[in-house]
């Protein structure tokens, strides 16, 4: 899809800028559905676990949301056009769906987990290639939600590995 660069004395090449926008636009996708889907857990788990998880999930989807922000307001930085819709993000997210029908913690600790799971694979991805591009603040903005991603991973594993 043709990309439109607005003009901006950031004084980083075209190319690069154009590069730049289609990785944090496929990131955004990601996090704007990894935000949802986090909604999704937080409405919906059941049991014995469920004001721990409850809360965390709704932690999960506040930390998401700031990372949304952070990656949309890089593409508008870089002179491109964050397409952060619902729409947008449903188009283009490679998050695998997050199961509707299921209720209990423990269903939505896989659910929760795979998608942090993926969605960190996806931001370490990205940290290459700003890195293999010479974007230095593009990577380091990944390594900050890398890590973020990491830990709330924990968070949520950490309420499987009990049962083991």
């Amino acid at each position: 899809m043709a990309r439109t660069l607005h003009p901006t004395k950031i004084d980083i090449a075209d190319d690069t800028r154009a590069a730049m926008i289609d990785v944090l636009d496929g990131r955004l996708a990601d996090a704007v559905d990894l935000a949802s889907q986090m909604k999704q857990a937080h409405w919906n788990v059941k049991g014995p676990a469920f004001i721990a998880l409850h809360e965390l999930f709704d932690n999960i989807h506040d930390a998401v949301r700031g990372h949304v922000d952070e990656i949309a307001e890089r593409i508008t930085a870089l002179g491109g056009t964050a397409r952060g819709t619902v729409a947008a993000a449903a188009a283009a997210s490679t998050l695998p769906p997050y199961p509707l029908e299921i209720y209990t913690g423990g269903e939505h600790v896989e659910a929760a987990s795979t998608a942090l799971a993926t969605f960190g694979k996806n931001v370490r991805a990205a940290i290459a290639e700003a890195g293999e591009v010479g974007d230095a603040d593009t990577e380091d903005l990944f390594v900050g939600v890398s890590r973020d991603t990491d830990k709330n991973l924990w968070l949520v594993e950490a309420h499987a590995q009990a049962a083991r």
